[in-house]
């Protein structure tokens, strides 16, 4: 499981012109899931990132994590992070989950942040054409792949 992390002042995500998820000072999450994913993966990085200290404290040094500042998430599924661009001109996403197998993997993923203690995790729709807009603060861009984890 990967996911792209940008800490955002705040975020939103529209589907056909209708924001279906919005959050504001927190994380824009970014997540990939692949065919070898399963809900240890999503547990092991969902807690990273719930506790991940990249918010600047008093000292404007990154020490403050999302319970820290009162953070929220974003989360938007995103299968093409599980790209391979590694032969020729044209990625191959033959490592993604398929979507019955990723869909719920994303739902867990976005349930154990809640109940990491993230005061609001929004959502993307799973699938969906989405528009996705940001303030990006910082910036602070964090790529992380849950096979790198610690168990």
């Amino acid at each position: 499981m990967k996911a792209i992390l940008q800490r955002v002042k705040f975020a939103k995500v529209e589907v056909g012109g209708v924001t279906v998820g919005e959050i504001g000072q927190g994380f824009l999450v970014l997540l990939g899931v692949a065919k070898e994913d399963d809900k240890k993966e999503a547990e092991v990085l969902s807690n990273k990132i719930a506790g991940l200290r990249v918010f600047t404290d008093e000292n404007d040094k990154m020490n403050l994590s999302l319970d820290d500042i009162g953070g929220e998430v974003l989360v938007i599924s995103n299968f093409t992070l599980c790209a391979d661009c590694s032969h020729g001109r044209r990625p191959s996403f033959i490592a993604a989950a398929r979507p019955e197998q990723a869909e719920p993997l994303y739902e867990y993923f976005c349930q154990r942040l809640r109940d990491a203690g993230v005061k609001k995790v929004a959502q993307g729709i799973f699938g969906a054409d989405m528009a996705v807009s940001l303030l990006n603060d910082g910036p602070v861009t964090i790529d992380i792949n849950s096979k790198d984890l610690k168990r």
